[in-house]
């Protein structure tokens, strides 16, 4: 919002949300009656039946804009801004299918009451000579002083700082104003349109593409990321008065008072008001940052959950991504997930960038396997995940990564044994593989209440469920199992003298269950009420019971230092970083020389002290409760 909102600030529909929608819906159903019911090819209005399948193309055309924009900024080869993007931006910038509802009611509204807006042909040339001229003259010149006005300071304070908060900027970013704004920008927008409508040369194709064309312009100048060829400006040296570039644009951002002109910097350069680097900008970043800079310190690999992961993923929705994953998917989101996720799978054959952040002087990056959990669950997909995961350490090694963390179902017994797998296969892999368990296991002690005298372990015999037993035994508190294949396998595993605190129990009584893989609702069923329910597991379990306590899947606090860190990992909530994804950038910040992976543990105290001397906060979203058990003493 503005510093000082000004009248009209905030749209009509603001308190509607995603009901918005429904504004347009009595002009689409009217409109597509009309044309479907029409006697003959002359009493259907093209026009105004376009208006729906223009509005569902645009707002199409902007989510693969946002999706292409987040892949390219993850590379951050070609980046221009080298900045944070937050939280803050992506939640001021939700409302950016605003301005595509207004231009559909607008159109609806200007074809019901304007008979020349009405029966327009499919195309008429004449109409593209008018639009293309005035558009090169009166509304970039307007644009341009528009411009500098707003950026007075009562006009700035009130209306134009909302859009320059974003100093950042993603495509979407183009049409983020207050209401009162954006009625402004489309009076303009509306010269070439109206104009054609009174002098009869307007077409549906030229009305749309107007449309299409100021998309692709706002969105092109608004990415964070050079892709403007050179060799345009080469063969046509006059192009550059003619065609602004992203780098032209983020000057206008980053120093606000240059580089005003909506798409033709001509009038920058008539008027003086052209950033003397903007040229030499354009290069630089056409040219891309160095690759030595550039590369990553550590690499988390990840993997798709559930099919609306595909949404909830940073390249997909921006604003679902930056909620934890269920809290904004609803029933509709689901189902479409269903039906376009293989389909958006197939696009990618490899591992892919999600994600670039910062911490101190570490580059980190987010990698994912576009795989589901079923597949790491398939015997039939086994083999070809497994494949992935292995192509993608040699690509974290090929690219200089000190660090590679197996998030979720990457780093499975059956799969890799804890990724021990691959330093078996390449004794010299320089990368150090982390599977997180030290700090996994710190994070899950210090969420158990304060004063836990016996604790019910509940799930499968893994290399996390062996040191959180040898932890709790260490401490004396005594471990209960009710399943004997569990009891007999860890038993084996433990010293002799820690054998005492490990009990083989048919009681459900304790008051603190922890609880991995595989625990079913039945079993949840059996506990006390007031239980706690405190994972041990990379997953959360289903949450059965409303009386009882069920506590985050180990997890920290990211530093407030953290940069770029815009989307929620999984269900976890905001600035919340698994333990697992944690443990690589801790790995990292000590600059250990030894792997985490197969049956080597960092050490539980050691990786938590060295976590929180390095920012990272314990979380567990039952802040009222006492912890104790993680702090000191592990």
């Amino acid at each position: 919002m503005a510093s000082k909102p000004g009248p009209l600030t905030h749209w009509p529909w603001h308190d509607l949300g995603n009901y918005k929608y429904a504004l347009v819906a009595p002009w689409a159903a009217y409109s597509t009656y009309r044309f479907v019911t029409a006697s003959s090819d002359a009493e259907r209005d093209l026009l105004s039946f376009m208006v729906l399948p223009t509005l569902l193309l645009r707002l199409l055309y902007s989510q693969l804009w946002i999706t292409v924009s987040r892949h390219q900024t993850a590379r951050s080869k070609h980046k221009i801004v080298n900045k944070s993007l937050d939280f803050d931006q992506v939640d001021r910038e939700r409302n950016w299918d605003d301005q595509i509802i207004l231009t559909a009611l607008l159109f609806y509204v200007v074809n019901a009451t304007v008979p020349l807006a009405q029966g327009v042909p499919w195309w008429n040339s004449k109409g593209m000579v008018v639009t293309v001229v005035l558009h090169a003259g009166p509304v970039e010149f307007l644009y341009y002083w528009l411009h500098r006005a707003l950026h007075h300071h009562w006009l700035y304070a009130r209306y134009h700082s909302h859009h320059h908060a974003s100093i950042v900027t993603e495509p979407i970013t183009s049409v983020i104003h207050p209401f009162a704004e954006e009625l402004v920008y489309f009076v303009l927008f509306a010269i070439p349109l109206l104009s054609t409508v009174a002098t009869g040369t307007t077409s549906v194709v030229m009305a749309n593409g107007y449309l299409v064309y100021i998309d692709f312009m706002n969105y092109l100048g608004h990415c964070n990321f050079e892709l403007v060829p050179k060799c345009l400006f080469d063969v046509f040296p006059p192009l550059k008065y003619l065609l602004y570039t992203p780098s032209f644009h983020s000057l206008h951002h980053t120093q606000f008072r240059t580089n005003y002109s909506l798409f033709m910097p001509v009038y920058d350069y008539i008027y003086g008001t052209m950033d003397k680097s903007s040229d030499d900008l354009y290069e630089r970043t056409l040219q891309g940052r160095d690759e030595v800079a550039a590369r990553p310190d550590v690499v988390h690999l990840t993997h798709l959950t559930a099919p609306e992961s595909v949404f909830h993923h940073r390249l997909g929705f921006a604003s679902v991504a930056s909620t934890p994953l269920g809290a904004a998917a609803s029933g509709h989101l689901l189902r479409a997930a269903s039906a376009v996720a293989s389909p958006l799978l197939s696009l990618f054959a490899s591992t892919f960038r999600s994600e670039a952040n910062r911490l101190d002087k570490l580059n980190i990056e987010t990698w994912v396997i576009p795989m589901f959990t079923s597949h790491y669950t398939s015997k039939s997909d086994g083999y070809k995940v497994s494949l992935l995961i292995e192509k993608a350490v040699s690509d974290a090694e090929a690219s200089g990564a000190r660090v590679l963390t197996l998030g979720l179902l990457n780093q499975g017994y059956d799969l890799n044994r804890n990724g021990e797998l691959y330093v078996v296969r390449k004794p010299s892999l320089k990368t150090k593989i982390v599977d997180g368990t030290s700090l996994a296991v710190a994070a899950v002690l210090n969420m158990i209440p304060q004063g836990t005298k016996d604790v019910l372990l509940l799930g499968n015999a893994n290399k996390i469920s062996l040191v959180l037993t040898l932890s709790l035994c260490k401490r004396e508190i005594q471990v209960r199992m009710v399943n004997k294949e569990l009891y007999e396998c860890l038993k084996q595993q433990l010293p002799p003298e820690m054998q005492e605190h490990l009990v083989l129990s048919c009681s459900y009584s304790s008051k603190v269950w922890l609880v991995g893989d595989g625990v079913t609702d039945k079993e949840q069923m059996k506990a006390q009420k007031g239980s706690h329910f405190v994972p041990y597991s990379q997953f959360p379990p289903n949450k059965a019971r409303n009386d009882c306590v069920y506590h985050c899947t180990p997890a920290l606090l990211v530093p407030e230092s953290f940069e770029n860190l815009h989307v929620c990992e999984n269900w976890l909530p905001r600035r919340v970083m698994s333990a697992w994804r944690a443990a690589g950038i801790v790995h990292a910040l000590e600059k250990w020389d030894e792997h985490e992976c197969g049956g080597r543990v960092t050490g539980v105290q050691k990786a938590w002290s060295a976590a929180l001397a390095r920012g990272f906060r314990p979380y567990d979203h039952h802040p009222g409760i006492t912890h104790g058990h993680g702090r000191g003493g592990l």
